[in-house]
């Protein structure tokens, strides 16, 4: 008989052991080795069989060792010692208020805002690397002391988890999750436990707000699983990414407008500082802006001015590369859905999210199109990737040049203290000096152990991940009616193992390792030199292309002949990736480039002394390095997809074969292989400083954040109803802007060094000389006469010889050879523009 309702009854602890409760609310015991390790001690056995989770270990430890614990003076000194380290951790001054201290325009707070976060395996709020990367965010905000609010929902049912049938085939299930058994608590005001209320559609939609404590950054998470909702809506926060598009707009509804709200809501009753920066991870939560639109309309501001209120405080982050991975409506759904929504127009509110470029529908609202018409500052996540992203975002700005649309990069980071190994985390810390900087880390720390007593280290890595696969595997064998007695025989301590495991979607390639399948089984079964595969991911359980690949891969792993030597892991989670990720030699990544965003779990197999073997696409083309692992030449230029992935296998097998497993086998008279051990150091000292999530966040504050922040400030109601007007006036005018004559004096025969002189004249309308910027753009020429690679350069406003033609003028230098060319252009100028792309107006000669 199944239950239809879960209740969890959380213990009376003895008053000695009551910081317990605060220490398994707050989630950075999932990071910080101390505290986990003082609930370990609580019941080994218990905490093994609970996940690691602190509340259920508290709620199901048997009183009379909570009881022995309380009159252990040990436990309870170490009790008082992890406590005060919180305290401290959590009040004293970290990075940011170092930085905040000399940055006057820094923001008091941030609003993050994503649909899911990967904070650890026991809060499945996360399918992959989007809530990895926000998990990462969070935590690293914390360290450092960004003051982050973050902001998502709260799904009944989670991400799904995954088994595999008979067949190798992908089954899902949906657990059922109470809150009440999570580390979370229900956020309350003088009133009670706080409700948000969000119009859905005509219908009144009420969510109750969750609050997870990420070290010092307060998650907020969104339930409508209230009796005071009809059905339907009480469901709308079931499941991550899960029913049609009625459902999915439900919930970015309630994320974005009902975030907004819940932030509100938070601040009121907490006294934290409101936001001046609101930041949208990927378009799910775009509909922020238009409730931060509402917000200032209700204060008075006319609809322009509102959206560049809006535009001046607000970030988005684009993660897709592909115009499939961004979520689109029906513009009649969202017509539906914002009929009479405050006082905003239902034409205007449309038009954020219009296609209206080439190539695009028409009949469809585009959420990243909204992300970035209502965000004066965006990025992708890493440097290919926003050239990727300016490229398919180019519509948007067609007059302008690729490169110049206004789309930067922030390469992604990951959050080292959970992602590396807990003893090679010990490594660095016991490396650090007492002058060093509280925030930064030895990634040198590996030269201090010699080369024999790294790769003992690192064999012993390898062995608990052997172990872990193969108690999966047997859980895995038992589940598909398999015998599971051969499972206790996979995979060798001493044989190379190599690393894949991600999302499945087409692109990342989960098969290309099966292109030439007896090459692989010849290198998976050499007789001296083997390798050996551990791979997992998950499928979209709407993707059948997706779990036809995993099938495909298990049945392959189930021949007798090479079972041994590959597997596959099913319910990859964080989990899972913690003792992957130490344990492998060898990292395996092998998408269509360009269509890996970045690709963050090569980034935590470096931290973890693993090369990486990987196409040159996200963060490895922008940081590859021979010492740091190999690439896979990428044939981009093939005739068709088949012959692409039959090269890129066989150049993936000739590195596998002819580079990688001699290196690795290679060992000296001690059985050490020195050139592998070095580039086990090589990796952590090399990649270290670059791929970690400190380095990322620094970047968001001081390129994204602080500028937002500094724009909100100076555009209050009254400049951004100056700047709205100013906006209209030029768009009416702008017709009437034109490139006269462009005049230029330089010697017969150009030399490198040279100065250009060029001079223009230019007819402004109905405008001012201080409405515009005039600029002289020079740059390569291509064989199509099209500049590359510009440098605009101001001209410089002279007396004109009339008073409706302007004359400008100024140099350039010429600094290099070849085919150079240049040209004149007309742009809007205003001091609250944070680029000359934002009103998408240039005039040409």
């Amino acid at each position: 008989m199944r239950a239809i309702q879960r209740f969890t009854v959380r213990p009376v602890l003895p008053d000695v052991l009551k910081p317990l409760g605060d220490l398994a609310l707050n989630l950075r015991w999932s990071w910080h080795a101390d505290t986990g390790e003082l609930f370990r001690t609580i019941d080994p056995e218990l905490w093994r069989r609970t996940g690691g989770d602190p509340v259920r270990l508290l709620a199901e430890a048997a009183p009379e060792r909570l009881a022995a614990l309380a009159a252990d003076p040990s436990f309870v000194a170490d009790l008082d010692r992890v406590r005060a380290d919180l305290a401290d951790y959590l009040t004293g001054d970290r990075w940011y208020q170092r930085y905040a201290a000399d940055t006057p325009d820094a923001p008091a707070a941030i609003g993050y805002f994503s649909p899911e976060f990967g904070i650890t395996e026991v809060l499945p709020q996360y399918s992959g690397g989007l809530g990895i990367l926000a998990g990462d965010h969070l935590k690293t905000a914390s360290d450092l002391g960004v003051p982050i609010i973050g902001v998502g929902l709260l799904y009944r049912q989670g991400y799904f988890r995954q088994s595999l049938d008979a067949s190798g085939w992908q089954q899902e299930q949906y657990p059922l999750l109470d809150p009440n058994a999570l580390p979370l608590s229900l956020l309350r005001d003088h009133e009670g436990p706080v409700r948000i209320e969000v119009p859905l559609a005509g219908h009144r939609l009420l969510a109750q707000v969750w609050l997870a404590d990420v070290g010092r950054v307060p998650l907020l998470l969104l339930d409508s699983d209230l009796e005071d909702n009809e059905g339907p809506e009480r469901m709308i926060t079931d499941r991550l990414y899960g029913g049609g598009a009625d459902h999915r707009l439900a919930q970015e509804v309630l994320l974005g407008i009902g975030g907004v709200r819940a932030i509100r809501a938070y601040c009121a009753a907490t006294g934290h500082p409101a936001p001046e920066v609101f930041h949208t991870n990927e378009g799910h939560a775009g509909f922020l802006g238009l409730e931060r639109i509402r917000e200032y309309l209700a204060d008075g501001s006319g609809f322009d001015a509102a959206v560049e209120r809006t535009r001046a405080g607000t970030v988005f982050t684009t993660h897709t590369p592909v115009p499939a991975g961004i979520d689109r409506f029906p513009r009649e759904l969202i017509a539906a859905q914002f009929e009479g929504f405050g006082d905003l127009d239902l034409d205007r509110v449309l038009a954020l999210g219009a296609e209206d470029y080439g190539g695009g529908d028409p009949g469809t609202f585009n959420m990243a199109v909204m992300g970035l018409r209502l965000a004066q500052r965006a990025n992708g996540v890493s440097r290919l990737h926003g050239e990727v992203s300016r490229r398919m975002f180019r519509g948007l700005w067609r007059e302008f040049d690729e490169a110049e649309v206004p789309i930067g990069s922030i390469t992604n980071g990951v959050h080292h203290r959970t992602w590396m190994h807990p003893e090679l985390v010990s490594l660095l810390d016991g490396a650090r000096d007492a002058g060093d900087d509280p925030d930064a880390e030895r990634w040198d720390a590996l030269a201090g152990l010699d080369d024999g007593a790294l790769w003992a280290l690192k064999r012993r890595l390898r062995g608990e991940l052997i172990n872990v696969c193969r108690q999966r595997l047997a859980a895995s064998a038992a589940h598909r009616g398999q015998p599971a007695e051969w499972t206790g025989a996979v995979l060798d301590d001493d044989v190379i193992t190599i690393g894949f495991a991600r999302r499945v979607p087409s692109y990342k390639r989960l098969t290309l390792m099966l292109r030439d399948p007896e090459r692989l089984a010849r290198l998976l079964t050499h007789p001296t030199r083997p390798i050996q595969l551990v791979i997992a991911g998950k499928s979209h359980p709407a993707d059948e292309g997706g779990k036809r690949l995993i099938q495909q891969l298990v049945q392959f792993a189930d021949a007798e002949r090479v079972r041994r030597r590959i597997v596959f892991l099913p319910d990859y989670d964080i989990a899972l990736a913690k003792p992957l990720y130490p344990g492998c030699d060898v990292w395996l990544n092998n998408p269509l480039r360009p269509y890996e965003a970045c690709g963050t779990s090569g980034m935590k197999a470096a931290l973890n002394g693993a090369a990486n073997l990987s196409i040159r696409d996200g963060w490895w083309d922008e940081w590859y390095d021979p010492h740091f692992g190999w690439e896979i030449p990428s044939a981009e230029g093939a005739a068709d997809q088949d012959h692409r992935d039959a090269v890129e296998a066989a150049a993936l097998y000739d590195v596998i074969e002819n580079e990688i497993v001699p290196r690795f086998y290679d060992a000296d008279a001690d059985g050490v292989p020195r050139r592998w051990v070095r580039l086990i150091r090589d990796a952590v000292a090399g990649l270290g400083p670059k791929v970690t999530a400190a380095r990322m966040v620094r970047e968001y504050v001081s390129e994204l954040y602080t500028p937002a922040a500094a724009s909100s400030k100076i555009l209050d109601s009254a400049a951004a109803e100056q700047l709205a007007a100013w906006a209209d006036r030029v768009r009416a005018g702008w017709p009437g802007v034109l490139v006269d004559h462009v005049a230029s004096r330089a010697e017969d025969s150009v030399q490198v060094g040279d100065r250009i002189e060029v001079t223009a004249l230019i007819r402004l309308g109905d405008l001012e000389p201080d409405d515009v910027e005039v600029q002289l753009v020079a740059g390569r020429l291509d064989g199509d006469d099209e500049l590359r690679e510009l440098r605009p350069v101001p001209l410089q406003a002279e007396p004109g010889p009339s008073d409706e033609v302007h004359r400008y003028s100024g140099t350039v230098a010429v600094e290099r050879a070849g085919a150079i060319g240049y040209t004149v252009r007309i742009l809007p100028r205003n001091r609250y523009l944070a680029n000359s792309a934002e009103l998408n107006l240039v005039r040409y000669p």
